[in-house]
């Protein structure tokens, strides 16, 4: 994964709210406004849905036992993605949770839409998501398990009686999004097919399609897809001990 940052993680590594979020300079606000507006054009012209400017968590500080940070508003991270030179300037490093999902069968892996702002019609680990203002506590704690399992809710249909608790794995930071990926693994009883029929019953439309891999058939499907799987995937599914190391 060349030029991604790899920050380890600890297994009780906690999140909280440091900062509050500042307004922008005026001049720098107008061309944040300028390319949502450009971005959220496209994405509903490419039938991926409306983009809403709710609040993402942004982190300063990635340590092995706490990540400190606060939330900004969606449109400065979509702005920042659409031009990545203004990271200097918004600073914004996203964090998302992505879990690595195994049923009975093998592994839940989705493509992404193709109209999607960040890594369109990749493939992914299931589900994943961007940390928003729901994940927080009132004591300015961020609770993950939380977020991943509304994720998993929203993206597959699944309640969180079907899965165990997740574990922590590492969080892998894009050079250019700076956004940072924090990988949990987790298993479910269910088999395959009934993680499918959930997802076309219940689920979203994130992933199209949604794809159970089996264990053995995982080296082969990520060598196929190749550059169309989202690079944080193969770290995540070393450590949660499903790739060679």
């Amino acid at each position: 994964m060349d030029g991604f940052t790899v920050h380890e993680l600890a297994a009780d590594v906690t999140v909280r709210i440091t900062r509050e979020m500042e307004p922008l300079p005026a001049a720098l606000d107008a061309k944040v406004e300028t390319l949502w507006r450009r971005a959220a054009l496209r994405v509903e012209a490419g039938g991926a849905g409306r983009l809403f400017n709710g609040r993402v968590f942004s982190a300063s500080v990635i340590a092995r036992t706490e990540i400190l940070g606060g939330f900004t508003e969606y449109r400065r991270l979509v702005a920042q993605m659409e031009d990545p030179s203004l990271f200097p300037e918004l600073g914004i490093r996203s964090l998302a949770v992505c879990g690595v999902l195994r049923c009975a069968d093998g592994v839940v892996i989705g493509r992404r839409p193709a109209a999607s702002i960040y890594q369109p019609g990749m493939w992914q680990l299931s589900p994943a998501g961007s940390v928003d203002a729901g994940a927080a506590n009132p004591d300015g704690r961020i609770d993950l398990t939380r977020q991943l399992l509304t994720e998993l809710r929203e993206e597959l249909g699944l309640s969180a009686d079907t899965v165990g608790p997740p574990t922590p794995l590492c969080v892998v930071e894009h050079p250019g999004s700076h956004v940072s990926d924090l990988g949990l693994a987790l298993t479910s009883p269910l088999s395959g097919a009934e993680v499918l029929a959930t997802h076309k019953a219940l689920g979203n439309t994130e992933y199209d399609p949604l794809r159970i891999v089996p264990l053995s058939d995982l080296p082969n499907f990520l060598a196929e897809a190749g550059a169309l799987v989202v690079p944080p995937a193969f770290e995540f599914l070393r450590r949660a001990g499903l790739l060679p190391r």
